[in-house]
């Protein structure tokens, strides 16, 4: 009887350190850690921010996120003008690799950032809640003419196509669809790096059009 006892004393000690033991925390690749700009993106009370990839760490990545925004300057800010883009505090681009919910102070700026932007706010709080899409950059396709778009679907019939950025020379390109009435997301353009106004007769039939993002200098060779 007193073996039984312990036998089930033991039993409940196991259990309750399994149900009391924390999860193990896989630790973030230091590599990852960084100034990462990005672009943020309105769409009726929506907004969007998409990482500015590069081809080498730690910004080799396509991610697009939505925010949560109570900030309604910031909102406005972001209706109102072609780009805005915020340089946040450094941080590990792991943690939205992964998918995490975020919080991280940045700089917001009119314009590119890094390209003489107009910088309108300091400090703003961006609180990342969900990730809609993210492809690392380690095996991409030679640059070509035949494009190729993913699709990420939110809400009801909201799209955003995102481009597959290929080997130098390419373009990054995100545009926004509102209803997709047969929309082809693989096609043939003039040249590997095609105008924005080729681009957009690509989606002319795919419903209700608003481009968010387009963007060469970064692509145009290899980066060192």
């Amino acid at each position: 009887m007193k073996i039984f006892l312990l036998a089930c004393l033991i039993l409940i000690s196991f259990n309750s350190f399994s149900e009391s033991a924390p999860e193990e925390v896989i630790p973030l690749d230091p590599s990852y850690e960084g100034i990462h700009g990005m672009v943020l993106m309105k769409k009726y009370s929506k907004i969007f921010a998409y990482h500015m990839p590069l081809f080498r760490k730690p910004h080799d990545v396509q991610l697009l996120y939505k925010l949560s925004v109570s900030d309604v300057a910031l909102l406005h800010l972001v209706r109102d003008n072609d780009m805005v883009t915020i340089k946040p505090k450094p941080f590990n681009l792991e943690r939205l690799i992964r998918g995490d919910k975020f919080v991280v102070e940045a700089d917001v700026y009119i314009g590119h950032f890094e390209r003489d932007g107009t910088l309108v706010y300091k400090d703003k709080t961006i609180s990342f809640s969900k990730q809609l899409y993210m492809r690392k950059l380690d095996e991409i396709e030679p640059s070509s003419n035949k494009q190729v778009y993913d699709t990420v679907s939110y809400d009801k019939n909201y799209k955003i196509f995102i481009h597959r950025l290929q080997q130098p020379p390419t373009y990054d390109h995100l545009i926004h669809i509102d209803v997709n009435a047969s929309c082809l997301t693989t096609f043939n353009t003039s040249s590997p790096v095609p105008e924005r106004n080729e681009l957009q007769y690509k989606f002319l039939n795919c419903g209700t059009m608003l481009p968010f993002y387009y963007e060469t200098e970064d692509f145009e060779k290899p980066s060192h």
